[in-house]
């Protein structure tokens, strides 16, 4: 499904599925514990993303197997909350 301006109803996830997070910072080493201190319990990947073009900030992609909407979103709001976390998307 494309989603566009014309487009009303959102896709449907089906759960459990993998679900990939950007978090983006300042620090590399402050992200990769944000990380580990808030997807320790489950099995999760994380690489290196990108760096601004003047260096200030850096991103880092995080992944695991979510199985509904309500942990996913906890996750999401963890990562918003946390304060070494600029942005999360």
């Amino acid at each position: 499904m494309i989603l566009d301006d014309k487009t009303k109803e959102k896709p449907t996830i089906e759960y459990p599925c993998e679900w990939g997070f950007k978090v983006i910072g300042t620090d590399k080493e402050k992200l990769q514990k944000c990380i580990f201190d808030i997807m320790a319990y489950k099995d999760y990947k994380c690489r290196d993303g990108n760096i601004s073009s003047k260096g200030k900030f850096i991103s880092m992609n995080a992944s695991c197997e979510v199985c509904s909407q309500e942990e996913r979103d906890e996750l999401f709001k963890a990562f918003q909350d946390h304060c070494d976390v600029k942005m999360v998307i």
